[in-house]
C-alpha cells in the first residue's frame, strides 16, 4: 500500500504551506532521507524529507500551490502501484494554486535538470511527516508576475548570486517562478536580452521629466508570513495594555570599547556590532530585573529561568526573530558569532523552528537604518520588547560644560498586565548602567 505524505505542521502558527517546488518528479526512485520538495511556511522555507523507500508515484499538489495542513502532497510506493488522491484531513482544499498557471513547468523548461533536483546550498533540517507542533513562538507561487512586493525583490538565492556575477539588476527582471519569483532561467534570459530599466527618466534641470506612476498598480496577494504578522500584531495591540518608557544614555564609552576590541582583535576575525552589546546588555539587565523576563498566561504569570533574547531580522516579505538562547550565560563574543549565523539563516529562510521560537525578550534595532527613536510592538507571549535607535552626535552637558557627545535612545514597550512602569524603569536603569560602563559586559 502506498504511503501518503501530507503537509506537516512546520511552525506553531502555520495553517497552510506553500509548495515552492518539487525536487523530485513522478516516477523517480526515492530513498529515506531524500529531499522531496521545498515548503514555505509563515516563518521560513524548509525541505520536505522522505521517510520511505520506493517510487514517487503521484504528486497531488503542484509547485506554487498553497496546501492546507494535513492535505496530501504525494504518494510513495512500489513501482507501477496505482494510487488515487485521498481526501484531505484538513477542511481546506488539498491544493489551491496561488495563481492560474503552471510555474513549475515553466521553471523546468528553462532550468537545467541538475538544478531542479539539487537541494539548497545550506539545507535546513528536514521537515518530518506528521511532525509534532513546534514550540511556542517568540514572535512570522503561478504565471510570470511582478517580482517585487512593496519594493522588495522576490528572487531565489541561486538567481541572486548569478545576477551579481553577471552584473544584472534584478529590479529590471520579470520573474517566471512561483508568485513572480525570479529564478536562474530569468537571469540567463536577461543576459541574452538585457531588459530596459523599469524606472527613471532624464533630468531636465528644473523638474523631473518622468511624470509616470511611481510603480505598477497591482493587487498583490498577502503572503503567508505577512498574514501571520498582521494577525499577531493586531492581537498584540488590541489585547495588551501598553506602557512605553524611553531613556537616553551616553553611547561614547560603548563605541570606544567596541572600536578598541575590533581593532585589537581584527587578525582574529573579531568584528563586534553595537547590536551585539545591546543583546548582551539586555540579557544582563534581565538577570538583574527578572520581573521583565516573564509571560502572561491568563490565570498565571510565567517566570522564565533563563534569558532567551530574540532579535528582529527584516526579510523580503516580513520579519522573523531568531533567538539567542541562554544569552545571560554567554559572552558578547559568543553572542556576536551566534547572531551573525542566525541572521544569515533568517535572510536565507533556512531557520528551523527551534531557532526562532521560545524567546523570552526581544530587541528590535532600527538604529542601523538611521532611526533615532521609535516604539516596537510586543511579540506575545513576551512581556516586553526593546526598540533601539541610532547613536546621535549632539551637544550634551558634562561636568557643567557643553561638549559634543554621542547619545543613544531606547524605548521599552511593556505589557502592563505582567509588570508595572516602575519595574520597566528599573530594567532601563540597569540597561543604561551597562551601556555606559561597557567593561561590565566583558566579565
Amino acid at each position: 500500500m502506498a504511503n501518503i505524505i501530507e503537509m506537516p505542521k512546520l511552525s506553531d502558527t502555520m495553517t497552510v504551506g506553500t509548495l515552492v517546488k518539487w525536487l523530485k518528479k513522478e516516477g523517480d526512485a526515492v530513498k529515506s532521507g531524500d529531499m522531496l520538495a521545498e515548503v514555505e511556511t509563515d516563518k521560513a522555507t524548509m525541505e520536505l524529507e522522505s521517510f520511505f523507500d520506493g517510487t514517487l508515484l503521484k504528486i497531488f499538489a503542484p509547485g506554487g500551490s498553497q496546501v492546507a495542513l494535513g492535505a496530501p502532497l504525494c504518494a510513495i510506493g512500489k513501482p507501477g502501484e496505482k494510487v488515487d488522491a485521498p481526501a484531505a484531513k484538513a477542511p481546506a482544499p488539498a491544493a489551491e494554486p496561488a495563481e492560474k498557471s503552471k510555474p513549475e513547468a515553466d521553471d523546468k523548461k528553462s532550468t537545467p535538470k541538475a538544478e531542479e533536483s539539487k537541494p539548497a546550498a545550506a539545507p535546513a533540517p528536514a521537515a518530518v511527516v506528521d511532525a509534532a507542533p513546534a514550540p511556542r513562538s517568540a514572535s512570522g507561487e503561478g504565471a510570470a508576475a511582478p517580482s517585487s512586493t512593496d519594493g522588495r525583490i522576490k528572487i531565489s538565492p541561486l538567481a541572486r548570486k548569478l545576477a551579481a556575477e553577471k552584473k544584472i539588476d534584478p529590479a529590471n527582471v520579470t520573474g517566471s517562478g512561483p508568485g513572480g519569483r525570479i529564478v536562474r532561467a530569468d537571469i540567463l534570459a536577461a543576459e541574452k536580452n538585457p531588459p530596459a530599466a523599469k524606472s527613471g527618466g532624464a533630468f531636465t534641470g528644473g523638474a523631473i521629466a518622468n511624470k509616470g506612476p511611481i510603480q505598477e498598480e497591482r493587487l498583490v496577494p498577502v503572503s503567508t508570513m505577512r498574514g501571520v504578522i498582521a494577525k499577531r500584531m493586531l492581537e498584540s495591540t488590541t489585547q495588551i495594555p501598553y506602557v512605553y518608557l524611553d531613556i537616553e544614555m551616553d553611547a561614547a564609552p560603548l563605541l570606544a570599547i567596541r572600536e578598541q576590541l575590533n581593532t585589537g582583535l581584527e587578525k582574529a576575525g573579531v568584528k563586534l556590532s553595537v547590536n551585539d552589546f545591546i543583546l548582551k546588555a539586555s540579557a544582563e539587565a534581565l538577570r538583574r530585573v527578572p520581573a521583565v523576563n516573564c509571560s502572561w498566561e491568563g490565570t498565571h504569570i510565567r517566570h522564565h529561568g533563563a534569558a532567551h533574547v530574540a532579535f528582529a531580522v527584516a526579510m523580503e516579505d516580513g520579519l522573523i526573530t531568531p533567538v539567542i538562547r541562554d544569552a545571560n550565560a554567554k559572552s558578547v563574543f559568543q553572542i556576536s558569532t551566534e547572531a551573525k549565523a542566525l541572521g544569515k539563516k533568517a535572510k536565507d529562510k533556512k531557520l528551523v523552528p527551534a531557532e526562532f521560537t521560545g524567546g523570552t525578550f526581544c530587541v528590535s534595532n532600527l538604529g542601523m537604518m538611521g532611526i533615532p527613536k521609535f516604539t516596537a510592538i510586543i511579540n506575545p507571549p513576551n512581556a516586553a520588547i526593546l526598540a533601539v535607535g541610532t547613536t546621535v552626535t549632539k551637544p550634551v552637558v558634562k561636568n557643567g560644560q557643553i561638549v559634543v557627545g554621542q547619545t543613544l535612545t531606547v524605548t521599552l514597550s511593556c505589557d502592563h498586565r505582567v509588570f508595572d512602569g516602575a519595574v520597566g524603569a528599573q530594567f532601563l536603569g540597569a540597561f543604561k548602567q551597562l551601556i555606559e560602563s561597557p567593561a561590565l559586559l566583558l566579565v
